[in-house]
């Protein structure tokens, strides 16, 4: 058994209902699985957020489960078969995960081959070694920010590309990444609305409606359609805190 994630850059498309234009990939993905088990944690109200996720995926005829409302979160994870952890606040969600227990069992699980793991913005976050890369404000302080390492480079959800016709004055996304290479030696791949990363063991592909820009420390940042084979990023070694 090997590894098995998609990781959304977002829940919408503008145009689109909720994952309408990923829900083949959910489908494929959740299989047979006889539910799916929910991570809430990213916003406040996790018994709505775990009925609108109910409804969204009607479709696919799989229950979900909130681990927020199992008697023991840990013991769930080690006993589901999908995992889907939503969008929200980074922050928030880092914390609730590692206040859980669940960072362990999780990456233990999925790096196993035993656990199916979908990630959407947030979730798909807590999928890189770290939260270095997220878009959020930090609402609250994760005891890290060390998150599942299930791939070996960072993702920046919801990526947007400069507006050369803008009068906004502060730093681009593309310049907030090129800073974090400043400090830090690791892939980052700037996942657009409507984009996602397919994992199946060694093998790592782009896939959705949209594409991504992928920025590496010396280098040009470069563009990466759907269809792109990105399985060479899968043997690369991140390195923090490293000053070029």
């Amino acid at each position: 058994m090997a590894p098995d994630l998609l990781l959304l850059s977002s829940t919408g498309v503008h145009g689109y209902a909720p994952f309408e234009f990923a829900m083949g990939a959910f489908k494929e993905i959740v299989g047979d699985a006889r539910a799916l088990h929910f991570a809430p944690f990213a916003i406040v109200d996790h018994d709505y957020y775990t009925t609108r996720v109910q409804e969204i995926l009607d479709p696919l005829g799989v229950p979900v489960v909130g681990l927020h409302a199992v008697p023991d979160a840990r013991a769930a994870v080690e006993e589901a078969e999908v995992l889907f952890i939503g969008g929200g606040n980074s922050f928030r969600l880092l914390n609730a995960l590692w206040s859980l227990g669940l960072i362990e069992p999780v990456r233990r699980r999925v790096e196993a081959g035993e656990l199916r793991f979908i990630g959407s913005s947030a979730g798909t976050n807590m999928a890189c070694p770290s939260l270095r890369t997220t878009n959020d404000m930090p609402i609250i302080q994760p005891p890290t920010f060390e998150a599942l390492g299930l791939v070996p480079f960072q993702i920046n959800p919801h990526y947007q590309d400069p507006d050369p016709n803008s009068t906004h004055r502060g730093e681009t996304r593309e310049q907030r990444i090129l800073e974090l290479l400043e400090q830090n030696d690791v892939a980052v791949m700037g996942l657009r609305e409507g984009s996602w990363l397919r994992r199946r063991g060694g093998s790592l592909m782009l896939d959705g409606i949209s594409g991504g820009r992928l920025f590496r420390r010396g280098e040009e940042p470069q563009e990466y359609q759907p269809g792109a084979d990105l399985s060479w990023l899968l043997d690369l070694t991140p390195r923090f805190d490293s000053p070029a």
